[in-house]
């Protein structure tokens, strides 16, 4: 059985560390500088818990020290300390961030060191770009990539039309750092909340707009490639306008911590929501224009025998299985390992790769 570490006993942290526990193959130390936050992981022979600081350099490396790899569920701000650590320990490093400044330093990090650096392993950025990338190989030539990602309540019945389903201080993170984009052949930063679009799928329809971090490493692959590469974070009509309010009319983009006090007040958590995932690229085949889309929605399930939301069961599948490849020897063992790296079907393969397994013919194809 292979040691691991998950840093960070939230929602998502906590279902990783089951899954993995429950797979029979890893022993998972889950650490938090919240004891309180411990006593809620799950009770199980290969899992254990760590109350640590993980600002504490020194502690932190000793902990991981001899383990097989360290996976990052912390919030985004923490990325840089534990990717240092990581290499300073010797053991492999996957992240869950959106952070983009944060994946840049890993990516520094990794090339100077041992063993796999592997960032942006969830959702968005994560199995969004191992689709994208893997639908845009088909084409001889390039027009669109456009990628949209949303985790959302089944029932919604707030003003917002949301509910609190991962992190919060990630939501507001991606709701107000600048964007990466491709518009018209050149990489450019767009702001986030903006050019917002609506379209419909299954009869529902949607709204999409700006956000950050969820294109990971595209941008720098694609660069030259493509005309137009872009990534949305899909909400239900009327969300958009009301968050803009509350940034920019009020100031709360200036006082994030304050914007989290009131959501996490406000918004109820739910287990009962859907994940959507919908990937459109377009470009040339054989002197033709054509397009191919790939759309898929994850709803709530158990997992283990306990009920998990969509959106924790879509993030933690994702690093899961990252890992797994890497522990089979199918990714490599060195360096900084990008999303589109891994091949879609390698990935859908794998046992928790699985979890994104499409039913009810939901992917749909164009031409």
């Amino acid at each position: 059985m292979k040691e691991i570490v998950v840093i960070g006993a939230g929602k998502i942290g906590s279902t990783i560390a089951r899954m993995l526990a429950h797979s029979g193959d890893y022993r998972v130390c889950v650490v938090d500088r919240s004891a309180e936050q411990l006593q809620e992981v799950e009770k199980h022979d290969a899992i254990s818990t760590a109350a640590i600081d993980i600002t504490d350099r020194k502690a932190l490396v000793g902990l991981l020290a001899g383990k097989f790899a360290v996976l990052s569920a912390a919030p985004f701000h923490l990325t840089v300390a534990i990717a240092e650590a990581a290499a300073e320990a010797g053991i492999h490093y996957l992240d869950l961030t959106e952070d983009v400044e944060s994946t840049r330093q890993v990516k520094a990090i990794a090339a100077k060191a041992n063993t796999a650096f592997i960032p942006q392993c969830g959702l968005a950025p994560g199995f969004i770009s191992i689709v994208a990338y893997d639908l845009a190989k088909r084409f001889d030539k390039l027009e669109s990539v456009r990628m949209r990602v949303g985790a959302l309540p089944q029932y919604p019945s707030n003003a917002l039309n949301y509910n609190l389903t991962w992190s919060t201080d990630g939501v507001i993170n991606e709701y107000i750092e600048p964007c990466e984009a491709i518009v018209e052949g050149a990489l450019v930063e767009v702001p986030a909340m903006e050019a917002r679009e609506e379209f419909s799928l299954d009869g529902v329809t949607y709204e999409a707009f700006n956000t950050s971090g969820g294109l990971g490493t595209l941008c720098e692959t694609l660069k030259d490639k493509v005309r137009t590469l872009n990534y949305k974070t899909i909400r239900y009509p009327g969300h958009a306008a009301i968050f803009k309010a509350l940034l920019n009319d009020l100031g709360l983009r200036h006082r994030r911590e304050v914007l989290k006090d009131i959501l996490e007040n406000a918004l109820p958590t739910t287990t009962q929501d859907v994940v959507v995932i919908f990937v459109t690229v377009s470009g040339f085949r054989d002197g033709h224009l054509v397009q191919e889309t790939y759309a898929n929605k994850v709803y709530s399930g158990a997992v283990a025998g306990r009920m998990h939301s969509g959106i924790q069961i879509t993030t933690a599948a994702s690093i899961c299985a990252v890992l797994d490849l890497v522990a089979e020897g199918k990714l490599p063992a060195k360096g900084f390992i990008r999303q589109e790296d891994i091949a879609l079907d390698t990935f859908l393969a794998n046992r928790f790769g699985h979890h994104y397994a499409q039913k009810n013919g939901s992917e749909r194809a164009a031409s």
